[in-house]
């Protein structure tokens, strides 16, 4: 089968792939950091790619809560940051403010949740903790990184030429996508960001097939799928769900593009512009949303699997426990990745969807529940008891479980369609994915960046800016989030640039300013990330070996970021990657490299 034909090609690559630690004398500074064919490297740049993104995504929405919450008031800031045409005497301009929260939201789900997390740990942790010398292409592995890099370029350039940038709502729907003419944010900047999701879907692609391949025929010795941690394990089910759904992405955007310069009528029909009715006819935006959520709610769990996948590694090791339920963890992830890609219309119940095709996808999205609670519950088994090490990305990780469950509860409401037509397109809605979906994958990109920075970069981050970083994020991403669920219910639409104009929401001012303030403070509290984060690359105490005294094979390479990870031949695996705490054992972790003793039970199941 695949596995021992993988451990052939590995012990075969042990003969040879070592003679690369020579060479890593001879590279030029272009081809080690920049053309870099290594993964580890690759895996650094997707990281620090991914943190510039995430600092411009998070000022453009301090830009648009401030007048969210101050309508009409006057910052100079905003004149300084965004010019006369955009910000005029200080106060944001209407068609900007759409544009700030179509790139925030594109910036957030795509360049920062997707490329930031699956680019940065796959490529760090899935040769590592397989036992391969690389993933399966090197070169495959550049151009994935360097098509991400110029997807990013692209869409930040959007924001810097006349029209504005793309200004149709993160999900770009048509007609307002589809028309250069209906306003400034469909002429140029709506193709710019038509050209940078294509080839982010190209990066994907990339990064994935590689995944996948790497994982099925890389493994070392002994390494069988049930030895595997549970990251490579959300690293493969989240890899096989892009290269299903990306090119879904593509094929809507290639519609969009016919429809925006070939005059085709894919998403138009019977539409008038300022009284004059276009010739479009036969179209149906509605065909639109079907393909863009077919890929929009598999990429939910994109975002979300690696961070369940950190998490779940982060908290075993720290909890110096076993993991809870192994094979019921991979279960839901498999279960959670197949249902993925059958609940896309729960997005969709205002469409004027027939009734009975909307009970079934409220049936199917609360049977994702399931296997999400599965995880919730493995999660704080696995906490009980536990001999628990509270160090940061422990703290974020919990943060995650906190988030996870507190986001699941309101999409309960959202699942039920009679419930959803109620709250839809109001901010209940961007309540629960903020929390749900974004803090749960963001606390999960901290914990794994807190737990595998030694490893990264060979250095330590400092623990009590870790500590105060984890509680400032975690109280003002709770401020910003809950009240917004109040707003949703009270009907206050989002997207909107002033709800001034209605007098019924006057009462609810006080909410924004709330959820405003938190939001700043939150964004400062990154400030103390970001400094911990530099300062430790260069500064940082120097990493012992095994610093967490983890069981995971990344721990058994040497402190020196050489080619090939393994100077010798490659690691026998010989049990999984959970033997915490063990009786009768003399330490409270056994590497995966340590042989099974007499009558010892192998916990991955064999």
């Amino acid at each position: 089968m695949a596995n021992a034909h993988s451990e052939n090609i590995t012990e075969h690559a042990g003969h040879h792939d070592h003679v690369h630690d020579h060479e890593e004398h001879h590279e030029s500074l272009v081809s080690k950091y920049v053309f870099s064919m290594d993964h580890k490297m690759i895996s650094r740049q997707f990281l620090i790619t991914a943190i510039i993104m995430a600092v411009i995504a998070m000022t453009m929405s301090i830009i648009f809560r401030m007048q969210l919450a101050w309508p009409g008031e006057k910052f100079g800031f905003i004149n300084a940051m965004l010019g006369d045409k955009w910000g005029k005497d200080g106060i944001l301009d209407p068609n900007m403010y759409l544009g700030l929260v179509t790139i925030h939201g594109t910036i957030m789900v795509f360049f920062v949740l997707t490329g930031g997390l699956s680019g940065t740990f796959a490529n760090l942790l899935i040769p590592y903790q397989v036992g391969a010398r690389d993933m399966a292409s090197g070169f495959l592995n550049m151009l994935s990184y360097w098509f991400f890099f110029l997807s990013s370029v692209i869409m930040l350039s959007s924001l810097f030429i006349d029209d504005g940038p793309a200004s149709g709502g993160w999900t770009i729907y048509p007609p307002l996508s589809a028309l250069p003419e209906a306003m400034s944010g469909s002429k140029l900047g709506m193709t710019l960001w038509l050209i940078s999701m294509t080839l982010f879907v190209v990066s994907s692609l990339l990064g994935g097939i590689n995944y996948i391949v790497t994982i099925l025929n890389l493994r070392t010795k002994g390494m069988k799928m049930t030895r595997m941690p549970l990251t490579v394990w959300a690293m493969l089910i989240t890899a096989i769900l892009g290269v299903l759904s990306f090119p879904v992405l593509v094929s809507c955007v290639v519609l969009l593009i016919c429809d925006r310069s070939l005059g085709t009528s894919f998403y138009l029909s019977d539409i008038y512009i300022g009284g004059r009715p276009l010739d479009n006819v036969g179209g149906s935006p509605v065909l639109f949303e079907h393909l863009f959520w077919f890929l929009g709610h598999p990429e939910v769990y994109i975002v979300l699997l690696p961070a369940l996948g950190i998490s779940s590694e982060v908290i075993s090791t720290n909890s110096r426990k076993p993991i809870f339920g192994y094979r019921a963890m991979i279960g839901s992830m498999l279960a959670i990745g197949f249902l993925s890609f059958i609940v896309w219309g729960h997005h969709m119940f205002l469409t004027g969807m027939n009734p009975f095709l909307g009970s079934v996808f409220v049936f199917t999205t609360l049977l994702i529940a399931i296997p999400s609670a599965v995880k919730a519950f493995n999660y704080i088994t696995t906490l009980w008891k536990g001999n628990i090490q509270y160090t940061p990305a422990m703290l974020f990780s919990i943060g995650l479980v906190s988030s996870f469950v507190t986001g699941g509860v309101t999409g309960i409401i959202l699942a039920d369609s009679t419930l959803d037509i109620n709250v839809h397109d109001t901010y209940f809605v961007v309540a629960h994915f903020h929390i749900v979906m974004g803090l749960s994958a963001i606390f999960g990109m901290f914990a794994g960046v807190y737990h595998w920075f030694p490893k990264m970069f060979l250095r330590m981050m400092n623990k009590k800016l870790g500590y105060l970083h984890f509680w400032l994020t975690f109280v003002c991403a709770y401020g910003v989030f809950f009240p917004m669920h109040f707003l949703g219910l009270a009907g206050v639409p989002r997207r909107y640039y002033t709800n001034s104009n209605f007098p019924m929401f006057d009462n609810l001012v006080d909410i924004n300013e709330i959820v405003t303030v938190f939001a700043i403070l939150g964004a400062l509290a990154q400030v103390v990330f970001l400094f911990n984060f530099f300062y430790s690359i260069f500064r940082g105490e120097k990493a012992p070996q095994n610093p967490w005294n983890s069981n995971t094979l990344e721990w058994t390479t040497p402190m020196a970021n050489i080619h090939g990870n393994w100077p010798g031949p490659l690691p026998v695996v010989h049990r999984w990657a959970y033997d915490y705490s063990k009786p009768g054992a003399e330490r409270d972790f056994i590497p995966q490299t340590v042989p099974l003793a007499d009558g010892e039970h192998d916990g991955g199941g064999h």
